[in-house]
């Protein structure tokens, strides 16, 4: 997996640190979507809350990691698909947040349906947030 996460920092022009890595490794290993809390979490005391807000920053700029509005007024933030790319994301997809583990999911393969705009509105980005019990709570 370092090799992996090297050649996605190289690709997108930033410098391999051990914070990069590190914290794209910590989004490699989520099967679903982080907070920053996560990562300082997942982290311990190895980076500094500020370092962890830049690096998150920095990857969203570079289309490596997409950004989630959540209901709290959070965010929280997951890995982009292949065609993203420094200032175009492609994440067009539904995200859901189960209920009772408070897992946030993409659904790469829902797109959001087309919303019609009154003439002379023009849409930047449409968020779609789905709650309920996800695959894994739903079985326990």
């Amino acid at each position: 997996m370092e090799a992996a996460v090297s050649e996605i920092l190289k690709r997108s022009q930033l410098s391999v640190t051990d914070s990069r890595k590190r914290i794209l490794e910590f989004f490699h290993q989520s099967s679903g979507a982080l907070a920053h809390a996560d990562i300082e979490r997942l982290s311990g005391e190895q980076f500094d809350r500020v370092t962890i807000y830049r690096t998150l920053q920095t990857f969203v700029e570079k289309g490596i990691i997409h950004s989630i509005p959540t209901a709290d007024n959070s965010i929280r933030y997951a890995l982009c698909k292949d065609d993203c790319a420094e200032g175009h994301h492609h994440d067009n997809h539904i995200h859901f947040v189960c209920d009772k583990c408070g897992t946030t999911f993409c659904l790469d393969h829902v797109s959001i349906p087309a919303v019609q705009l009154p003439m002379g509105f023009t849409s930047s980005q449409t968020d779609v947030i789905v709650s309920g019990v996800c695959k894994q709570c739903n079985a326990a």
